[in-house]
């Protein structure tokens, strides 16, 4: 796979021999995460405008199918942007090392929280990061400490202070960046508590991993797609019902779902800004840089994202329920699209 230089004009793109690309673009594409989906649109919408240049194309893809098609290759026929609601892995960047992406530009846009919410018409669940474990683990220890298939049905099986309802997770599939983290911060939090588990992983982590990121196939958990707002709608329709996915979401339907307390804490702007609610996460994109002064309108694209108007403070992604990063952390990352400074891992 030949790698465009940066110098390259579009119409010279056009007749460069990329397979299946019989003429260039004039509008950026843009792939990934279902939940940094709507900060994109947001910021798509106010590019297209106010630059002069076409509205991006976004797919919400989840964060892993995302990166899989931005790591396919270099040219019209590959997307400019992935965005993702994790850190890419090494493996990506090995990907797309191998396919010619070489230079890839990091950006993280700031934090979300991941949410279990429920209908408004319930009770809001207060429950453990271990008590998710509980729930929604393929496998727990038995009363000997051994693995046994998850055996709880309701969660007040679990503990009798929760709800004597059937436990039903709605929640994204394995590709999305939202599962990732689910499991990493909620899942893999609460097996830590559990004293076998615990000396599981001093002696073997990958033993141990295997169990924390395991999630029950029968029934329990549902994977709902990656589509957020069809879990919204499904928990209006069964209000016994629980959905994982990001805190923009829970803030543009609060009028409908609720958010658990997740160890005492309520997921809000401001207890996940601050660090307090324990399941939350980084947001990031990234930007495939031989395309940058190829397909028209990337580096302004990258320069309204970064903009305060859009991710400070006040700015109108903290609206639609991004948590901004510190004044700091976003002066970094904005010189880092400035300067289209390589990802380093």
């Amino acid at each position: 796979m030949r790698f465009l230089s940066k110098s390259l004009s579009v119409a010279a793109l056009g007749v460069v021999a990329f397979a299946g690309a019989a003429e260039a673009r004039d509008q950026i594409q843009i792939v990934g995460s279902s939940t940094v989906f709507p900060f994109a649109t947001a910021v798509a919408e106010t590019f297209g405008k106010t630059s002069g240049f076409k509205t991006p194309v976004i797919e919400s893809t989840g964060s892993g199918g995302g990166l899989k098609l931005f790591c396919e290759g270099v040219g019209v026929q590959h997307p400019d942007i992935t965005n993702a609601s994790r850190r890419i892995k090494s493996s990506e960047v090995e990907r797309c090392a191998k396919n010619g992406v070489t230079d890839i530009v990091e950006v993280k846009v700031g934090y979300d929280g991941i949410v279990i919410g429920n209908s408004k018409a319930s009770n809001v669940l207060e429950v453990s990061k271990e008590q998710i474990f509980l729930a929604l683990a393929k496998e727990i220890p038995g009363a000997d400490g051994k693995l046994i298939p998850n055996p709880h049905t309701k969660w007040s099986d679990i503990d009798s202070s929760l709800p004597a309802t059937k436990i039903e997770v709605l929640g994204p599939p394995p590709t999305s960046g939202t599962r990732d983290a689910f499991v990493e911060l909620a899942m893999e939090g609460g097996a830590k508590k559990i004293k076998v588990l615990a000396d599981l992983r001093k002696s073997d982590k990958k033993a141990f991993k295997a169990v924390a990121h395991s999630i029950r196939e029968d029934g329990a958990f549902v994977e709902a797609g990656e589509n957020d707002n069809l879990i919204v709608q499904k928990l209006e329709a069964n209000p016994n019902a629980f959905g994982i996915f990001g805190f923009s979401f829970l803030d543009q339907n609060s009028d409908k779902i609720q958010g658990s307390k997740v160890g005492g804490t309520e997921p809000t702007f401001e207890n996940i800004a601050d660090g307090k609610y324990g399941v939350s996460r980084s947001l990031y994109f990234y930007v495939k840089k031989a395309h940058v002064g190829v397909i028209p309108g990337i580096e302004e694209y990258l320069a309204e994202f970064t903009s305060e108007g859009a991710w400070g403070d006040d700015g109108y992604l903290a609206d639609k329920g991004l948590i901004p990063m510190p004044a700091e952390e976003r002066a970094k990352y904005k010189k880092a699209t400035e300067t289209l400074a390589n990802l380093t891992m």
